[in-house]
């Protein structure tokens, strides 16, 4: 019967194919992080937040759709995304330290069983048949807007290190992409609340590849050896789009090399190696990132002043 409603809505019909298919492949993109997760039995510096709140939102998303009951394409989605996301902090919880297994278990208690739980309650015994919907809406556009405040740490990264190494473009296209199906669905089938955070994704998505223009053609971030080891440690997550994606990134702190902030560079003497003037030296470390994700140490020349 859904389809059949939506059928009086071609176009709509059309954005939501697209955007089912876009939004199938973004879902997709943390698989090569959860591949290397198992092969290295651990999970390292990667968070599960970005994992659980996509849960949280692909759930209430589905439970909208089949309040709305014309709205089949957002239910195949979020289906998908709510088994997907599921067998990723499955796999997290298998991997994870002792301390951050507790922490993922005890939010995904918390957010995904016990607040989504009260959600429905409220929603049940709260308000009429025909107001849950509207009001589950404008829960999951409140929710969205929230996510949607996340990236806004990548781009404060990247206008700090003038790098968007760590902000793949392939990435913000699509999200950007997927924000216009979304809104395109959600504008012909008059439902704000699926348009309406799709605007702020879009927004969103131009700025970021606007930045990925201006600074793509700058040098890597210049980072010391001790930044580079604590990079995973420093990663922030990016969620965006009603469907709620992830993805991870690793910023790396810059640091100035000059001669007052500079590493110390002992000599085989114990002293410091120079021409006698109070500089001290510093070493200059490239780093890139392979396919997998992995931080590569591509250099180690000392700066040149």
């Amino acid at each position: 019967m859904a389809a059949v409603a939506d059928a009086h809505h071609p176009w709509a019909f059309t954005f939501g194919i697209l955007g089912n298919l876009i939004s199938f492949m973004v879902y997709l993109a943390p698989v090569p992080t959860f591949y290397r997760i198992f092969k290295k039995k651990s999970t390292e510096g990667f968070q599960s937040v970005p994992y659980l709140v996509a849960l949280f939102s692909a759930t209430l998303w589905l439970y909208y759709a089949m309040l709305k009951q014309n709205a089949v394409l957002l239910i195949t989605i979020n289906s998908f995304g709510s088994v997907i996301e599921t067998l990723y902090i499955a796999m997290y919880i298998v991997y994870a330290t002792k301390a951050s297994r507790k922490f993922t278990i005890k939010l995904l208690g918390f957010m995904n069983l016990g607040l989504f739980s009260l959600i429905l309650v409220i929603l049940q015994y709260a308000f009429h048949s025909e107001y849950r919907a509207p009001v589950l809406g404008w829960i999951n556009v409140a929710i969205s807007v929230c996510v949607f405040a996340a990236p806004l740490s990548i781009v404060a990264q990247v206008i700090r290190t003038k790098s968007v190494e760590f902000m793949p473009f392939s990435l913000s296209f699509f999200l950007t992409l997927s924000a216009v199906m979304w809104f395109a669905y959600g504008l012909f089938l008059k439902d704000i609340c699926i348009a309406l955070p799709n605007v702020l994704g879009f927004i969103l998505g131009l700025l970021q590849m606007l930045l990925y223009a201006i600074y793509r053609n700058r040098k890597p971030v210049i980072v010391d050896p001790e930044d580079k080891l604590r990079a995973p440690e420093q990663m922030k997550s990016i969620v965006i789009l009603s469907t709620v994606p992830t993805s991870e990134v690793h910023p790396v702190d810059a640091k100035p090399c000059d001669g007052n902030d500079g590493e110390e560079v002992d000599g085989k003497d114990g002293n410091k190696e120079g021409d006698g003037d109070e500089h001290e030296k510093c070493v200059v470390v490239v780093v890139d990132m392979d396919a997998s994700g992995e931080l590569l140490l591509k250099s180690d020349e000392p700066c040149v002043e």
